[in-house]
């Protein structure tokens, strides 16, 4: 079993997109956990691949997000940590899942690509895009968040939409 060219060339186009961002902005730990166990619960549960995927992408950007904030938290930033954390995430992931046979398989395509790396693609971008949303809301809005836990709601609340999203249209 082996990624066909257009998923491998996607994957790294996602990668080189997300390690060309800028600034970052700050994922907390509440939603990095929320969404692994969203990600445990969706497996056990059954759920298809492209659903499954859209937990993935969104945990391993909220993980790599708040990786790369650690580290220059702590000081030890350098030049280039942003696509090294995310290839390294995303690497650390999607390799194993290829070599076990979870992510490749010729029959588990979803508009010609593997059902698990397309909904890795959706969550990540979802998750970045709420996150994002979030950090422009609350710049307009003084500083301040709409409500509480705003910060946990949008990332969490939007990765949940697309998974709805991507269980009706790989039904």
């Amino acid at each position: 079993m082996r990624i066909n060219k257009i998923s491998g060339l996607t994957l790294l186009g996602a990668i080189a997109w997300f390690a060309g961002a800028v600034h970052t902005y700050a994922i907390c730990p509440v939603c990095t956990v929320a969404v692994g166990a969203g990600l445990g619960l969706s497996r056990w549960l059954g759920i298809s691949d492209t659903v499954i995927g859209v937990w993935v992408g969104a945990f391993l950007f909220s993980v790599s997000m708040w990786t790369i904030n650690w580290l220059r938290s702590k000081n030890r930033s350098f030049k280039g940590i942003i696509p090294a954390v995310f290839v390294f995430y995303y690497a650390l992931t999607i390799i194993p899942l290829y070599f076990t046979g979870i992510m490749g398989h010729p029959f588990n395509k979803f508009l010609g690509m593997d059902k698990l790396l397309f909904g890795t693609i959706v969550g990540s971008l979802v998750f970045m895009a709420a996150a994002w949303g979030y950090e422009v809301i609350k710049r307009k809005n003084g500083g301040k968040a709409w409500f509480p836990f705003q910060k946990v709601a949008m990332p969490v609340g939007f990765t949940l939409i697309a998974s709805l999203v991507m269980y009706f249209m790989d039904k």
